[in-house]
This record gives C-alpha cells, sequence and structure tokens, in this order.
C-alpha cells in the first residue's frame, strides 16, 4: 500500500493525524506524535490551535496529497524542521537553508551563558561577535536580549549568510546585526565584549556513523570539526585574545566529552574558564565561558 493510499481523502484530521503518527513510530522515529502534529498542520495550512479545534475536518484529495508528500520526506528521514523550512529557538522563528544547522535546543545553553556571562552589562552598547553564524541563531537571540547590543555574525558559506540576513530582517534586527564572510575570526577587528560559537565538532572520521537525519541533511562544513573534532576551537583561541576587550567573554559550544580537552587547548592561548561548564538538559557539559588569564 503506498502513502497516498494510506493518507486518503475522506478521512478526518484526527484519524490522519494517528494514523501518520503510527506510521512514523512503526518505523523507528521517537518523536512520532509531535512530528506527525507539525506535519499535518503544515499540510492543512493551518497552526496548533486550529488543529485541535478541526479535528473533524475532512482531508481533500489536495489535503492528502499534500500529507502523503511530507510524510514520505520524513520517512526517509529528513528532518521536520527542514521540510518546514524553518525551526524555533530561544522562542523565535528561524529560517533554515541546506547551509545551515537546524538549531538544537542543547544549543540555548550558550545563549544561557552568554547572558550569565554578561549579566551586569545588559543595557550596555556590547558589540558581539558570532563565530560561524550559520542562521545566525545565537547572535540574533542575544541581540533580542541585549537591546543595546550590535553584533557581526561570521561564516564561510554565502548561503548560510544570505540565511542569517533573512533571520535578521525577519526579526526586525537588520539595523543591529552585520555578517561576513571570513573563517570564524579572520577578517575581524575587536574589540569585542562577547564571543560566541557553536563550531563544528563531530571528528571527521564520525560523520558517516551518525543519524541520517544529521548525515544526510546537515551541511558537512557545519559538522567536521577536523581528524580530533577540535581544529575550530584552536582557531578560535588563536584569535580569541586578540579580540576580547577587557572584561570581556569567549562562549563556545562543546561536544559530548569534550570539555578537557577544550579547556586545554583555551588555556594553551591564555583564556581561562569563568566559570563551570554549563550543562544541558542531559547533563552534558555544553557551553564553556572564558575570559583572558590575568
Amino acid at each position: 500500500m503506498t502513502m497516498a493510499e494510506t493518507l486518503s481523502a475522506g478521512m478526518s484530521a484526527m484519524q490522519a493525524r494517528r494514523l501518520l503518527a503510527g506510521l512514523l513510530r512503526e518505523d523507528g522515529i521517537e518523536s512520532a506524535d509531535l512530528d506527525a502534529r507539525l506535519l499535518i498542520c503544515a499540510a492543512l495550512a493551518i497552526d496548533h490551535t486550529s488543529l485541535a479545534t478541526q479535528t473533524d475536518r475532512i482531508l481533500s484529495a489536495v489535503d492528502a496529497k499534500a500529507l502523503s508528500a511530507l510524510a514520505t520526506r520524513r520517512l526517509r528521514r529528513e528532518p521536520v524542521a527542514r521540510i518546514l523550512g524553518g525551526k524555533e529557538f530561544w522562542g523565535l522563528p528561524f529560517r533554515l537553508s541546506a547551509d545551515t544547522l537546524v538549531p538544537r535546543p542543547e544549543t540555548e545553553t550558550v545563549v544561557e551563558a552568554a547572558l550569565a556571562a554578561m549579566h551586569d552589562r545588559r543595557d550596555h552598547p556590547l558589540r558581539i561577535a558570532d563565530l560561524g553564524t550559520g542562521s545566525g541563531a545565537i547572535l540574533l537571540a542575544l541581540l533580542r536580549e541585549l537591546p543595546r547590543a550590535s553584533g557581526i555574525g561570521t561564516d564561510l558559506s554565502a548561503g548560510a549568510l544570505a540565511t542569517a540576513r533573512a533571520n535578521a530582517a525577519d526579526l526586525q534586527l537588520s539595523d543591529r546585526a552585520m555578517f561576513a564572510a571570513c573563517d570564524y575570526s579572520a577578517a575581524l577587528r575587536g574589540p569585542f565584549d562577547l564571543l560566541v560559537s557553536n563550531p563544528p565538532y563531530i571528528e571527521s572520521g564520525d560523520i558517516d556513523h551518525l543519524q541520517t537525519d544529521v548525515r544526510e541533511h546537515d551541511p558537512r562544513l557545519a559538522l567536521d570539526g577536523g581528524v580530533d573534532g577540535l581544529a575550530a576551537y584552536r582557531a578560535i583561541a588563536a584569535d580569541a585574545r586578540r579580540l576580547l576587550s577587557p572584561g570581556g567573554a569567549l562562549v563556545v559550544e562543546l561536544g559530548a566529552g569534550q570539555l578537557a580537552a577544550v579547556s586545554d587547548i583555551m588555556a594553551n592561548a591564555g583564556l581561562t574558564p569563568a566559570a563551570q561548564a554549563r550543562a544541558d538538559l542531559a547533563g552534558i557539559p555544553r557551553a564553556l565561558t572564558l575570559v583572558v588569564a590575568s
């Protein structure tokens, strides 16, 4: 039986949602219920509230065809965020493209740690640099929280920079956000009060063994951290002292198990932890805040 025959015209929205959730669950997709709701909302062009009040809505042939197409993509392990073309991060909507990572919940720890580092300077005219900005999620979340701050996001990918600029425009932050094509901080001049980065930290040899959702849909440039997964940290550390203002801080996201190795790289560059690494919801040390060693 084809997907089109399974999700067919004439069934109700509730029947379609339950059937799709079951199909996704049987295929080993853990987020089956949520994914089914998101996909049916997209197919019917309605929001979650409308779905809850339109459970008896009968799918037309057009509705069923649209839902079947989306379901097929998800069963092929395309992430829902990529199917929908966007993802929420820090309560804000972000566009995605083939050149950007899907913003992940654990990356919000970087925003949390950065805000904690600037807690007594939130109303100051801070300068922020987001190194390897991707969709611009970290930088734009910080600018939303720091009303007098301005920032620049860097990336090697022209496509990622175009996406970040579009997100800045969508969030009405274009007047405080700039973007530049370069390798991390190579083209930047300081001083900056805050440097942030979610760098690529997967070992090159491990990428082919990642989950299909990541391996086949996330840009390799944003994943590949070199032979040991630490190449980006070395590049960032090399420029941090030059770029940081007195009292400034660097906040980097960590891969699982990388705290000690990254701390050593930073120490060799004259940077020291300003606080204990902030853990994500799984208890993994995820965001490390560093300052210039005295």
